[in-house]
C-alpha cells in the first residue's frame, strides 16, 4: 500500500497504526499525507527504509507491533534526532509517535540575512512560549509554534521529510500541531527532552 491507496485495506493499516501510537489523524480509509507521515514514523522506529510505502519489511514491523520506547521519564516530549522521531511520553511511556525532521546540519541564510548552520540543540528543556497562529521568525514560517529554546520550537509545517531538513526546529505536520493545541499535549511549562 502507498500514499492515494484506498479502501478496507487502508482502513486496517490505519487502525494498526493507531493502536500502535503512531497519530494520523481520521481513520477514513484513504492513505494520504497523515498516513504516510504515521508510516515513516513506524519505519524510523523500526530501523527500516524510510519510504513510506506498506511493503514486506514495514508488513513485519506492523505484524510484530514495533513502538518507539522513550527515554524521558514522567511527562513530555522527547525529540530523537537520530530516529526523526517526535514522542508524546505520560508516565514514561510512548502514548503518541510522530514523524519528524530537525536540523538538517547544512549552512543557511536566516531571514534576517544572517548565516548559520541548521542544527538542532540537545538539552532538556520546558516550552516557555508558543503562538497560537503563524509565527515568521529568523528560522522562517512556523504553524502554532511551542517554543522550547531560544528560538527552536516544535511546531507546524506543510513539509515534513522523512530526514533532517529543517533550519533547526522540529517540524510536524499542520494538523498534528493543530491536534497537539486542541488536546493541550504541550503546555507552558512542559518538558521537552531532545537527544
Amino acid at each position: 500500500m502507498r500514499y492515494g491507496d484506498e479502501g478496507p485495506r487502508v482502513r486496517t493499516l490505519q487502525r494498526r497504526l493507531r493502536r500502535l501510537g503512531y497519530w494520523l489523524g481520521a481513520v477514513d480509509g484513504h492513505f494520504g499525507g497523515l498516513t504516510q507521515q504515521a508510516v515513516f514514523a513506524l519505519q524510523k522506529a523500526a530501523g527500516i527504509a524510510r519510504d513510506g510505502v506498506v511493503g514486506p519489511d514495514t508488513r513485519r514491523a506492523l505484524d510484530r507491533g514495533v513502538r518507539p520506547q522513550a527515554t524521558l521519564t514522567g511527562d513530555g516530549v522527547e525529540i530523537d534526532l537520530e530516529r526523526q522521531l517526535l514522542l508524546v511520553v505520560r508516565d514514561g511511556s510512548t502514548t503518541l509517535a510522530f514523524n519528524t525532521s530537525t536540523g538538517s546540519g547544512e549552512p543557511y541564510t536566516s531571514t534576517s540575512g544572517r548565516p548559520a548552520i541548521a542544527h538542532t540543540p540537545t538539552g532538556s528543556y520546558t516550552v516557555f512560549r508558543e503562538v497560537d497562529g503563524q509565527d515568521d521568525s529568523e528560522l522562517g514560517q512556523l504553524w502554532r509554534p511551542k517554543y522550547f529554546n531560544g528560538g527552536y520550537a516544535v511546531h507546524g509545517s506543510p513539509s515534513i521529510p522523512p530526514y533532517p531538513a529543517s533550519h533547526g526546529c522540529a517540524r510536524l505536520s499542520t494538523s498534528a500541531m493543530d491536534m497537539i493545541w486542541t488536546t493541550g499535549l504541550m503546555p507552558i511549562g512542559s518538558r521537552v527532552l531532545v537527544r
